[in-house]
């Protein structure tokens, strides 16, 4: 039986390239994204493969909506793949708190209301798979991306503990945390918080680092499919090469804690 998929954001980016690949695959796939106009080619090449809707998941009545809608559609609902999100940059001064609030209603709340929503569904198939699309940002920090980092560590941290909670009726979760890909994430779907002057130097520093981070997203189809398709999948796994980068931040994480150890056991 084909596997039925909900994906978020499905119109541009990772969404698309997730989208494509499934429906070339055979799954069933419920494509959300603001404006399904977008994925018009798509239902003509793939017909009643595809179910579009129209979702805005800082909506929590619509994704509710949308979930149902797409389980009566196909009848199940296997995965979920939180993907839906965009990228705040600024230094923490220069966020406003309008910015600040949307970024949080995107990344963190529209993912949460969308899981709460299937868990139950999901409970009772007694199976299913959900996948939060978080970042290397919800991993490890840069500066002039605080607030984004803050709603990606968000994520992770209430999909750790769903992990453990839902696992008992057969429901898998999954963090996928992607490097730099060479989507229109650094473009038309980033904000950009008014500057200041002061922090320039930081933000040249920035840009220049994320110079080597152009991976091609098209690979993740295929990597998103296997990710699918395991019986006992990873809770985080990691897309592109950037292991180096998280396995040197940890190292000094560990270091840290060690070495202050003497206070650590003294405030005991």
């Amino acid at each position: 039986m084909s596997k039925t998929i909900f994906i978020t954001g499905a119109s541009k980016g990772f969404g698309r390239v997730w989208t494509e690949s499934a429906l070339k695959n055979g799954y069933n796939v419920i494509a959300t994204a603001r404006n399904i106009s977008a994925l018009d080619s798509l239902v003509v090449k793939f017909g009643k493969a595809i179910l579009p809707l129209q979702l805005d998941v800082t909506d929590r009545n619509a994704g509710i909506d949308a979930i149902k809608r797409g389980h009566k559609h196909f009848g199940r609902l296997d995965v979920l793949i939180n993907n839906a999100g965009y990228g705040l940059f600024g230094a923490i001064e220069e966020n406003t708190e309008e910015e600040i609030r949307n970024q949080m209603e995107t990344n963190f709340f529209g993912a949460l209301w969308l899981t709460q929503a299937v868990i139950p569904i999901m409970r009772e198939q007694g199976s299913g798979h959900i996948i939060q699309i978080s970042s290397i940002g919800g991993v490890i920090t840069l500066p002039i991306m605080g607030i984004y980092h803050a709603s990606k560590f968000a994520l992770e941290a209430f999909s750790e503990s769903l992990a453990n909670e839902v696992s008992q009726f057969g429901v898998k979760v999954s963090i996928v945390e992607p490097g730099g890909y060479e989507t229109d994430w650094l473009g038309a779907s980033s904000i950009n918080s008014k500057p200041i002057d002061q922090y320039n130097g930081i933000k040249d520093f920035l840009n220049s680092m994320m110079e080597g981070q152009k991976f091609n997203p098209e690979n993740t189809g295929p990597a998103l499919l296997k990710l699918i398709e395991e019986e006992k999948p990873p809770l985080r796994v990691l897309f592109g090469k950037v292991w180096p980068m998280v396995k040197g931040i940890y190292e000094e994480r560990m270091k840290t804690w060690e070495d202050w150890q003497e206070l650590s056991v003294s405030a005991s």
